[in-house]
């Protein structure tokens, strides 16, 4: 890390000891004596000052936003591309271990992987992949990494017709979803959208859908920054990150956005798969990806 990253060149000194010296700890001492140590997570012997700390990596830089832009791309190419590859009799852990390599071949880390076939698409919304074999449709889905910065995406394969059931609640998934970006607007309480996208939910005729899964977040550095709920009590910053991720049984959306003066901006959309223009209201007009019929 020294060598590679040039942490001295930014100003870094290192401390270093004998692996088998143990000295870990007591440099820690040494640094901190009587002082106190915040960290951005409950750890014994700090205090958590994430509340604080937190909140000043939610707004991107112009550099950071250029760098989500590649990684969004690269993250939707992989799986897309991936969920090109799936064919009936595929196995759930192998349409895994063939994301993977998309993804690690331009250094993204995969920090959660879901594939669900069939019947367990609509069973589970957050389904480890398993050793099924997949018959009809398969849904795939990523948390993925690079330069630190996180992105969350799902995509859906229909293998014949899709059915007008499917189709029906996939476009409203999708619309929900658009719903939730176009009202999370910088300087505004983010539980403003939240509560439009429930509003969406019971107007299109699934009041209780929400219930079943988180509807997703603030998202950055981390997975998830923060999920959104009733008691959320954040603003929405300028440049800053979101992965809203509605669900109705059997169906799911999900992509990044950033929030910024001008309305929201996609950080990750379709690049080879099918499009859905959706539009909300008069302003925003949104381009996600379909299911991919094969």
């Amino acid at each position: 890390m020294e060598r590679e990253e040039r942490l001295s060149e930014q100003g870094y000194k290192i401390k270093s000891f004998k692996w088998y010296n143990d000295y870990e700890g007591k440099i820690i001492d040494e640094i901190v004596k009587d002082g106190k140590v915040g960290c951005d997570y409950r750890f014994s012997g700090t205090i958590n000052i994430s509340k604080d700390l937190n909140p000043l990596r939610y707004s991107l830089t112009p550099w950071e936003i250029e760098r989500y832009k590649e990684v969004g791309y690269l993250a939707s190419k992989a799986i897309e591309e991936t969920t090109e590859t799936i064919k009936p009799g595929d196995k759930e852990c192998e349409i895994i271990g063939r994301l993977a390599e998309r993804l690690w071949s331009n250094r993204l880390d995969y920090i959660t992987t879901f594939c669900a076939a069939d019947e367990r698409i609509s069973n589970f919304r957050h389904p480890i992949a398993t050793e099924k074999k997949i018959k009809k449709r398969a849904m795939l889905c990523v948390n993925a990494r690079k330069w630190g910065l996180v992105v969350s995406l799902t995509r859906f394969v229909q293998f014949g017709k899709i059915p007008d059931e499917l189709r029906n609640k996939y476009e409203d998934n999708v619309y929900i979803g658009c719903v939730l970006m176009a009202n999370t607007i910088p300087g505004k309480p983010v539980v403003e959208a939240f509560k439009k996208g429930i509003e969406t939910y019971k107007e299109m005729g699934y009041p209780e859908e929400y219930q079943f899964h988180y509807q997703g977040g603030a998202i950055g550095y981390t997975g998830r920054d923060y999920k959104v709920n009733f008691q959320t009590t954040e603003i929405v910053q300028e440049n800053q990150r979101f992965a809203w991720n509605p669900s109705i049984t059997g169906s799911k959306s999900e992509d990044i956005m950033l929030a910024t003066a001008n309305g929201p901006l996609l950080l990750s959309k379709p690049i080879i798969f099918p499009q859905l223009e959706v539009k909300i209201g008069d302003h925003y007009t949104f381009i996600r990806p379909d299911i991919l019929e094969r």
